[in-house]
Parts: C-alpha cells; sequence; structure tokens
C-alpha cells in the first residue's frame, strides 16, 4: 500500500493490456450555466505527445489504498486542477473483467480555472457537451460516453420520513416518532459518505450514486436536526404538501427521486417530471 503501487499493466479478459494494476479512473467535471446547457471538461494532449491529439479525461491509475474517487480527484490535481470546487456525483463502472475504468462524475459549480495545451504536455478545456463527439476520442471514453453523458445531471432525492419510517416497522417506533426519524436520517448520513445503489430503471446505473438528500419530516418529529449529507424540512403542514413543494423548486436540470410508498403522493411527484421508488430500496442499503 504505497504510493504509486498501481503503476504497471494488467490485462483484462477481453484480452487487452491496460495500464494500471488495480485498474484506473477519470474525473468527467461538469457544469451547467443559467440556461442549463452542460459543459465538461476535457483534457486534449499535445500533438507532438504521447496519445498526441486525442481527448479524454484526467485521471490516471489507481494505487491499492485508493478507491476511484481518490484516484480521479489525485489525477486531476496531477492535472493542474484543483479539486475544491466539485461535488462528486456519481461513478460509473466500466468493467472489462481482470481490470476496470471508473469515471468520476462531479458537478463543478462553475467553470473552474484550467491549464490549456501546450509544451508537449495535456491540457484542460471546457467543451459544451454537444461537441465533445466532434473530438478526436480516447477509444475507451468514446464507448463509455453514450452511457456516461446520461448521469450529468445531478440529482435530488427527497425522503417521505414519515412512510419510511412507518415502513421500516421498528419495534415501539410510534412512540417516538422524533427519535425514530433521528435515527433514520443519521444512518442515511452515513451512507451519504460511501454512496448508495441506484433505484431500479435508473439510467444509467451507478456503481455509487451520491445525490443531493433532503429529508421531509412533519408532526412530532418536526424537531429532528440534519446531518452531514442530508438537509432536513419541517413541515409546518401536510409532509405531502411539503414534498411536493421540494420536489418542484429545483433546478430545472436537475433530477428528482422522491421515496415513499404513497400512491396518492408518488402520483402527485411524478406528474411535476420527478421519479419514485419506494423505501424498500433505501432501507435495503442500510
Amino acid at each position: 500500500m504505497t504510493a504509486g503501487d498501481g503503476d504497471g499493466w494488467a490485462q483484462c479478459d477481453r484480452g487487452h493490456r491496460h495500464r494500471g494494476v488495480y485498474g484506473a479512473s477519470g474525473l468527467l467535471a461538469v457544469h451547467h450555466d443559467a440556461a442549463g446547457r452542460a459543459h465538461v471538461l476535457m483534457q486534449e494532449h499535445s500533438p507532438g505527445s504521447h496519445h498526441g491529439g486525442i481527448w479524454g479525461l484526467p485521471g490516471g491509475v489507481r494505487d491499492s489504498h485508493e478507491d476511484a474517487v481518490a484516484s480521479a480527484l489525485r489525477g486531476a490535481r496531477e492535472s493542474a486542477l484543483d479539486g475544491a470546487g466539485l461535488r462528486v456525483q456519481g461513478v460509473h463502472l466500466d468493467d472489462h473483467g481482470g481490470w476496470s475504468f471508473e469515471t468520476v462524475i462531479a458537478e463543478a459549480a462553475e467553470l473552474l480555472e484550467v491549464v490549456p495545451a501546450g509544451g508537449g504536455g495535456p491540457g484542460l478545456r471546457w467543451l459544451p457537451v454537444e461537441e465533445v463527439t466532434a473530438r478526436r476520442l480516447h477509444p475507451g471514453f468514446a464507448e463509455t460516453w453514450p452511457a456516461v453523458s446520461l448521469a450529468l445531471p445531478p440529482s435530488l432525492v427527497v425522503l417521505d420520513i414519515a412512510n419510511i419510517v412507518g415502513a421500516r416497522a421498528e419495534h415501539g417506533w410510534w412512540r417516538d416518532r422524533l427519535g425514530a426519524a433521528a435515527k433514520l436520517i443519521a444512518e442515511i448520513g452515513a451512507l451519504t459518505t460511501v454512496g448508495f445503489t441506484t433505484p431500479p430503471g435508473h439510467v444509467p446505473p451507478l456503481s455509487r450514486w451520491f445525490p443531493r438528500i433532503t429529508a421531509v419530516v412533519e408532526g412530532a418529529a418536526r424537531g429532528t436536526a440534519p446531518v452531514p449529507g442530508v438537509s432536513v424540512i419541517a413541515a409546518p403542514g401536510s409532509g405531502d404538501d411539503a414534498i411536493v413543494r421540494a420536489a418542484r423548486e429545483t433546478r430545472p436540470w436537475e433530477r428528482v427521486l422522491v421515496v415513499t410508498a404513497d400512491k396518492g403522493l408518488r402520483e402527485r411527484v411524478t406528474e411535476l417530471g420527478a421519479a419514485a421508488a419506494g423505501p424498500r430500496w433505501l432501507l435495503s442499503q442500510l
């Protein structure tokens, strides 16, 4: 477990040799402007360098002690990109069997300052998303781009805490609704650090998913405090109405998933264009 121990070659089940004993990863930063247009950060290799003229992602091989996120952010820093202004929103796995490449998709609040190509080394450049396929792409990136591009919009998950606590059906939860809600939200907060599995039907399926999380509480649970990774809305009246407002008041390019088993609420949020999933999807990961 030493820095650089992933530098080497591996052969995948497809019969190809790849750089990276433990696999490799790349950082795909995406920024949506005020009009909702997506821009992605790509790396171009100068014409006189190895892979000259090829466009791909900043990143590199993964060391034995790193996960994909740590590896991709390290590779980006080595390409002179400060990852402090990024929020990781998902990891796409391209598994070749015996070797894999993981694309770490991260939201940028602004068009971060980048280093242009020059001096024979790689440079970074923001591209409007519709221009990506017009470039000469690294073959691996070109293969995964159709799936990865579907994961560019950020996601918000709105939790119907009362419904999820009821579905959990822990003994005596109804006698301490505030405590039951606080316990559930704390466990969800811990999960935000490692990521979620995507719900059935999510396109594309991601190996790890890091959506924004908003929990809506009502009644006796309204005193529940937020935790790192989970914001809390205390509904002044109907919890369902507060959930619908949370699903409606989002950025136009943001995808929304509401977690509830309430049929009427599911119909209300899907009419807004949000998706819905039952509590079982969430509870199975706790």
